[in-house]
């Protein structure tokens, strides 16, 4: 078939040509979107999943969802070495250029930019480096407003200041943060405290996290109160219908067709992940000859999928590790092998490299800070890789 008519998308944080499986994760969007521009208490957001089940893409989708609702949207991505007060200054300053051609008054717009100026020169220059935006220079930074230097002070003012803004319009503005987990936990703990104030306060302001397994227990342990601060959605693999429609829905827009056996077998090698899906439908409609698809298209197509995951999906973060680190993995994958590559126990890890669980303390713990694998519950660590272990186990020693 012709590969220029592919619809299958397996691309980081790339949105696949149907949406499967995620209708209630958006209506839930759409009730907070609802009920906080009509003043109404409502939480923010946590989407939480291992890698390859789509998160960015949903994170994505709400944006997109938010701006159909005339909302102001800024994005984030955290990063363990950067701090967030210059991210967030840049998504609220997004935000406020959506906002500002549909603001009657320039000046209450220019208010905002004044505090958002303010906010922003609390960094310091180690913070700036390397990055090219700098705050609007054509307002006077706002005086006593968002420049405490205090993380939570601060966002708690800026956050306000951003609200009231949108909230001239009927409207509000959201923040979507990525990889939320790799924000220290003194930020995070900050971040909880200003969201807990403005949903105090009635601002139309909401924050829409996404990262890894861990991240809700992250959130609770920077604060007490954050498991009733957000709502918490978590994102898995697709069950088999939603799977057969993310396959099936893109190939009919092309009239192609699937026969049954051939969804049978992709659902087996994709296990209902939604990264693997599309790239194992790929692969699969390059080799296939015709429509329908068939299972022998799959066969055929499967060594080329898991082939090119071994080197941009599974390889890639492999590449990352020390080769203490990969000695860790290695004994996790073997553990997993007999547990279905569930969570295992540090001890037992210790054990299979008879190694005392101390000594091998600062490898897990650069494992979690790389984001190869969690802590599942305390004394458990996990790949946040779905297959990880497989892929290892295949691999030479």
């Amino acid at each position: 078939m012709d590969p220029v008519r592919n619809p299958y998308a397996p691309g980081a944080g790339q949105r696949p040509p149907e949406l499967a499986g995620r209708d209630r994760e958006v209506r839930q969007f759409e009730v907070v979107l609802e009920r906080v521009a009509a003043g109404r208490p409502e939480r923010s957001l946590v989407l939480s999943g291992l890698r390859g089940v789509g998160k960015t893409v949903l994170l994505n989708a709400m944006r997109s969802l938010a701006l159909t609702r005339a909302w102001g949207t800024g994005k984030v991505e955290a990063r363990p070495d950067r701090p967030i007060r210059l991210p967030i200054a840049q998504a609220l300053h997004a935000a406020s250029r959506e906002l500002a051609p549909r603001h009657r008054d320039p000046d209450r717009v220019d208010e905002f930019l004044g505090v958002l100026k303010a906010f922003a020169l609390q960094t310091s220059a180690n913070e700036r480096k390397g990055v090219r935006w700098r705050p609007p220079y054509d307002v006077p930074a706002a005086r006593g407003r968002a420049d405490s230097g205090d993380l939570e002070t601060d966002l708690i003012e800026l956050f306000t200041a951003a609200g009231e803004l949108a909230r001239d319009l009927g409207v509000g503005i959201a923040v979507f943060i990525d990889e939320m987990q790799d924000i220290p936990s003194e930020e995070l703990a900050a971040l909880c405290g200003a969201c807990h104030e403005i949903s105090q306060l009635g601002v139309p302001f909401v924050v829409v996290g996404a990262g890894l397994p861990h991240l809700p227990t992250a959130l609770s342990a920077s604060k007490s109160y954050a498991e009733r601060l957000f709502r918490y959605v978590s994102v898995g693999r697709l069950d088999r219908a939603a799977a057969d429609r993310a396959l099936t829905l893109p190939a009919a827009s092309e009239g192609v067709e699937y026969e049954p056996a051939a969804l049978d077998a992709l659902y087996e090698v994709t296990d209902g992940y939604p990264y693997f899906i599309q790239a194992f439908g790929k692969a699969t409609w390059d080799v296939a000859p015709r429509s329908p698809i068939t299972a022998d298209d799959v066969k055929v197509a499967t060594p080329e999928a898991e082939a090119e995951l071994a080197v941009g999906f599974f390889g890639s973060r492999y590449e990352r590790a020390t080769p203490a680190e990969r000695d860790y993995m290695r004994a996790m994958a073997e553990l997993g092998a007999e547990r279905g590559d569930g969570p295992v126990a540090t001890g037992d890890v210790a054990a299979l490299l008879g190694r005392k669980p101390q000594s091998l303390s600062p490898a897990r713990d650069a494992l979690i800070k790389k984001g190869l694998v969690y802590a599942s519950e305390r004394g458990h660590v996990a790949f946040t890789v779905p297959h990880f272990g497989a892929f290892l186990r295949s691999q030479p020693t």
